[in-house]
Parts: C-alpha cells; structure tokens; sequence
C-alpha cells in the first residue's frame, strides 16, 4: 500500500512515498519470484518525496527502480484501488512509508479491511517507518486495536526530531502506536531494525525496508 498524498498537511512542503521503502523490498520480492502490486487510497498517481531521490541516499537499487518503465509508469502511475485489491489473492500487505502516509493512512477503514482480511487468512501483515500508521484503524476479530499487546516498531521521536519535523508532522508515530497499547521497540536512530511478532513485521526507519522484505520471506518459508 502507498500514498496519494503530494504535501505535508501542516506545512508546505513535498512529500509522497520514500523511495527506498517501495525499491529495497520490491527487489526482495522480485529476487524471489514474488509478484508485487501497489495499491493506494484513491487509486492512480503516486508522488514520491523529492527527499528521497537526493544523491546521497540513492543506491544501486533505488536507480534501478527510479528508471524503470514499468515501475514508474505502471506501479507509480496507475496504482490499484481498494476496489480492485480482492484479499484472498494476496500472501502479504506491505504499507509503504513516507511521510504522505501520515495523511491517508491513520483513519482508512478500507485499507484496514484489506490487511485485516489478509491477516485472518493466516497471510502477513507487515510495514516500515511512517508507513506502520496503516496499522492504526486495524482491528483484532474481538474489536480491539491491532496493535494492541503486539511488539511493533516505526519511525521514532528521535528520528522525527532529527529530521527537523516534531511540529510539522499531523503526530509522532512512536508516540500513537503506544497509546494504540502496542509495546514500542526503538532501535538506533536510522540504523535497520525490524520487529516480528508472528505474522506482524514491522521496521524503524527507510534503511530497514530491506530487513521486512527479508522477513517476510523467511516467513513465507516457515
């Protein structure tokens, strides 16, 4: 799942997906026969934080992805609707972050329902960094938040703080997955980290998107 969301809320700036969290576990899929659709909240375009595709933070990976046709002009451009996404096709969700997730994420019933469905199918649910506020308007089948007593980790005060964004972004995310009753783990500010609890895998930062996708496999093959 990514974001339709171009601008911060709050203030005006770019945003959309990090590029790195949508590349690094796309080749993880792809390196093992894993097909891969994105889907978004509306549907269509999906903008890509201009922070992300600064030199110093692209690799081998990212230039991959960033020139590829079908990437750009299909997976980025015509994104699925909840609508076209049918549950029961799919193993794993994946909710991609950046900061646009903030916007569209936290409140949306309908990508809840997907991950949910997918979830009591026995698939996985998993995402990275600010994208792990899809996991907030989850429910358990007994109604309870579904991050409720899970180990879960996501994008950190301490990272907000070191972006410069604690008072620009709609919340922090550490802040509202521990008061959603999920048991927060942190890592090291933008070193990977990536939490599993059962079939919930979720990572800190843009560089532990490569760690979920790896996870996730292990997982598939258990």
């Amino acid at each position: 799942m990514v974001t339709n969301t171009p601008t911060f809320k709050k203030i005006q700036r770019a945003t959309g997906i990090w590029l790195r969290e949508a590349s690094h576990f796309n080749k993880v899929m792809a390196d093992n026969g894993i097909d891969v659709d994105y889907a978004s909240p509306d549907g269509g375009y999906v903008p890509i934080d201009p922070l992300s595709l600064g030199t110093d933070d692209m690799d081998a990976t990212d230039w991959q992805y960033y020139l590829d046709d079908e990437f750009r002009n299909e997976h980025l451009a015509k994104s699925l609707k909840p609508a076209d996404v049918d549950p029961k096709d799919y193993q794993v969700i994946y909710f991609v972050g950046g900061h646009g997730a903030m916007t569209d994420f936290p409140e949306n019933t309908e990508l809840a329902k997907i991950a949910q469905t997918i979830y009591e199918n026995g698939g996985i649910v998993s995402a990275n960094c600010v994208g792990v506020c899809g996991l907030l308007p989850m429910r358990s089948i007994d109604g309870q938040r579904f991050v409720h007593g899970r180990k879960v980790t996501g994008f950190t005060n301490d990272e907000e703080a070191l972006n410069g964004l604690t008072n620009d972004v709609e919340f922090l995310v550490e802040d509202e997955l521990t008061k959603s009753g999920a048991s927060f783990v942190k890592g090291t500010a933008f070193e990977p980290n990536v939490v599993v609890d059962d079939r919930l895998i979720t990572g800190q930062n843009p560089n532990s998107a490569t760690g979920v996708g790896e996870a996730i496999i292990k997982e598939l093959l258990q």
